[in-house]
Order: C-alpha cells, then structure tokens, then sequence
C-alpha cells in the first residue's frame, strides 16, 4: 500500500531529526526512522514500528490487567479478564487500523499502555519506584503527541483530590515521576523556545475555534466517530467499563475514572464549539480497554472479530482496491491510491534538469518518495522550521498543484511561464485527484535564500 500525503511527510521528518516539529513532536520520526533503519527506506520501513509497538503495547495491557484483576482465588478470571481488555484494544479501527500506518498515535498509544502499566504496580502492588516509570511513559508519551496531557491531567486530578492520591503526595516517588517526565520533554520544549513557541501554538490554537451554531453537528461527529472508530460492539464495552469504575469507586477504580472522565469532558467542551477530529479520543483506548477488562459479558469475543473484520475489509480496499468507489465515498483512494503511477507521469512530462515543487507539504514529500530521481521542493511556511538545504531565488521549476486547491498558484512564491497538460492520479480507472503543471520561476518574499522553501531529501538509506 502505498505511503498516505502524512506518512511521506513524517519519513521527511525522519530523514530531518530535530526536537520538534510544526504539527506533532518528534517521537513518530523516531519510529519511523528506527523502521528505516531496518527495512530500509520503504514503505514497510516508515510503518514497521507500528504493529511492533502495538504488540508490546498489548502485552503491558494484558499483563496489567491481570495484576488488577488478580486476587487469591480468582486466577482464571483474572487471565480471562487480561485476555479480553487486549482482544478489545485490538479489535478497535483506532487501534487495528491505526497503528498498520504511521501517525502520533502509534507511539503515544504504547506509552499511555507503559503509564497503566507502571500505575498498576505502583498502585495496586505497592512497589514504589515504578512511579519513576510512569514519568518515564508521561514524558515519552508528550514527546509523542500533546494529547497526552489529557489522562495526566486526569492523574493530577486523582492525586490531589482523593484520599489514596493524597498519600501518594505525602511521599517523594510522584515528584520523582514528574522530575522524570520533565527531562523527557525537554527536547520539545527547547525546540519550541527557539521556533517560536510554533507547535505549542498551532495544537494551542485550537482551543480558539470557536463555531456554536454547529454545536449539534460537532456533538454527533464527536459521538459517531468515536462509535465508528471503536466499532459499535466494543464501544458498548467501553461505555460498561466505564460504569463499572464507577459501580466499585475502589483507589484504582477512581484513578482509572479520572484519566478517562476529563478528557471526555474535555472533548465535549470543545465539541460544543469546534470539531474534534476523531482521531483525538484514541488516546484513552488502551485506559477503556483496561476498563472493559472487567465487563464479563459473553459476546466480547464476538465484538473484537467484528472489530478485525472491519479493520480487513479496509485494508484490503486499500491495498487491492475491489470494490470501485468514488474518492468521496473511499477515503484510502484518497488517501493512498495511485501515488507511485502519478509520480513517474509527472516526472515523465517535466524536462529532466527541473525540479518539482509543491505547495502542499503532503503531496511534495510524496513526489520526493516516489520521484527520488527528481529534485523536490517543498513551498510553504513550515518548511522554514526544518533544518533542510534551501533553493535559490529565481530558479525555475515545475509546479504541481491539486485542483482541491483553490485560486492560480502564489503569486508571492512563483511567477508563471508556462502550463503544461493536466496529470491525474488515478487507480483502477477510478480518479482520485487531478493537478495542474506549471512551468515556473521561484520568486523571495525578501531578499535572500527562499526561507518558506527546502529541498526535500530522496531515498537516502
């Protein structure tokens, strides 16, 4: 299957380390590199580390939910209960589908699996020092993605106010955690410092949106989202682990219901006015699960296959395309379907000395991957914040721009010399794009080098 316009993006940032970057932290680059790395500059590279991650990620689950569950006695429940809380985290889309591609979400969801884990033993076994690993996983997860900070804050809320979190405080191990956490996240945060603060303020000013009149709207995606990405069956479960916590209000119950409770409130805030992308509550999936390990009801087997189904039926459209669908009603067309026959047509039609560029970062990192015979530059502002080579004002290039863009292209970037025929992205007969080639020449909004500007790398391992 081919790379989507966000994973070739990501294999960039592998390919351009640094503390940070413009939408995300850095941890998908380090997975995405580490896979590189083994399996080479590919597809299966840039992806390798999610089924990996997610494999030892369901086995803290497992292995956590069985020190919860385990009591003299109840052994045999307890292994059952273990099973089912990692059957049902893998038989979610968030989690099935989720972590076959490369996206935040594939490492924040191991460490958020390493935080319950670590809060398990330190909680319910009592061995103090793996607080220390829970700020491990805490720091590791925000280094991942910011969403993280959302079952913290629900920790911090457990800690302070009940009575067993207060305990805690009298001692020095969730200091030592938050110590910990810290240093972890310091790469991020300098980056940040000397970027001005882009990161935090492009996820922070979200916050900003604000659109009440399509409250109901967003309330309904926010619900029917979740019911999607979670399958209908195991959202049931997850909504009765919920209930459970509630039903036994024990020190771990509470701790559990914390991390879970002000996200979703959260979420639900920010649903009232500004779309929440459904992506966003995968993050409480491995805590849900961990929940649902105590829902005894019979079918869960049967839920998780129908989760595996689905997951199946999406990767196979995916990678064979059996079904015709237009790109409005098949989003992996959209998203994967014929990059690599695209690429070699578009190098193809352009005189060989040119260089590509695009103005969307998604489609120039994958004119890179799959053009790597070709020069390849990308053409906006974020750019400016990677540590890449920069081209020179006045040189002349070809210009590939999709027709969802609206309007000619910028007229502050590149003054038009030509236009070339129309080239289509296609798979199976069935088009997924359509873009338009422009012969152009690059121009500087200042005086200098093109800052909004870099040359993106080819294959290079």
């Amino acid at each position: 299957m081919p790379l989507s316009p966000d994973e070739a993006y990501y294999r960039i940032w592998a390919l351009a380390p640094a503390g940070g970057y413009f939408d995300h932290p850095f941890m998908v680059a380090v997975w995405a590199r580490v896979g590189m790395l083994i399996a080479g500059d590919t597809a299966l590279g840039v992806r390798l580390m999610g089924p990996l991650s997610a494999c030892l990620g369901t086995v803290l689950i497992v292995q956590a939910a069985y020190c919860w569950l385990h009591s003299p006695g109840t052994q045999e429940q307890a292994r059952t209960g273990a099973v089912r809380a990692g059957v049902l985290l893998n038989g979610t889309l968030g989690v099935g589908l989720g972590t076959l591609v490369m996206t935040p979400d594939t490492p924040v969801l191991l460490f958020v699996a390493l935080l319950l884990w670590g809060l398990v033993h330190a909680c319910v076994e009592r061995r103090r020092w793996m607080w220390l690993v829970v700020g491990l996983a805490a720091g590791l997860g925000f280094d991942s993605k910011y969403t993280m900070l959302l079952p913290l804050a629900g920790l911090v809320v457990w800690l302070f106010a009940t009575r067993p979190g207060r305990v805690w405080l009298r001692t020095p191990w969730p200091v030592g955690a938050a110590l910990v956490a810290v240093v972890c996240t310091t790469p991020v945060i300098w980056w940040n410092a000397r970027h001005g603060w882009a990161s935090f303020l492009k996820q922070g000013g979200r916050v900003g949106d604000w659109n009440p009149t399509r409250a109901l709207s967003f309330m309904g995606e926010l619900l029917g989202g979740q019911v999607g990405l979670a399958t209908p069956l195991i959202f049931l479960f997850f909504v009765a682990g919920m209930w459970l916590l509630w039903a036994r209000r024990d020190s771990f119950a509470m701790l559990l219901l914390c991390m879970i409770v002000l996200p979703v409130v959260v979420f639900v805030q920010h649903a009232l006015g500004a779309r929440v992308q459904a992506n966003w509550p995968v993050v409480l999936y491995p805590v849900l699960a961990l929940a649902a390990a105590r829902v005894v009801w019979p079918w869960w087997k049967a839920a998780a296959f129908l989760g595996f189904g689905l997951a199946g039926v999406v990767c196979v459209q995916a990678a064979f395309m059996p079904v015709r669908l237009s790109p409005h009603l098949d989003v992996t067309l959209r998203q994967v379907g014929g990059w690599p026959a695209f690429a070699r047509s578009v190098s193809a039609h352009v005189p060989k000395d040119f260089p590509l560029v695009a103005d969307e970062y998604g489609l120039a990192s994958e004119l890179a991957f799959y053009a790597p015979e070709r020069t390849v530059m990308g053409v906006e502002p974020r750019w400016e914040l990677f540590a890449l080579p920069r081209p020179a004002c006045g040189a002349q290039a070809y210009l590939v721009l999709s027709h969802r863009r609206q309007g000619p292209p910028d007229a502050r970037f590149f003054e038009v010399l030509d236009t070339l025929p129309d080239q289509v992205r296609a798979r199976r007969g069935v088009v997924a794009d359509t873009y338009s080639l422009f012969h152009v020449r690059l121009r500087c909004p200042t005086p200098g080098e093109m800052r909004d500007a870099a040359l993106l790398p080819g294959h290079a391992l």
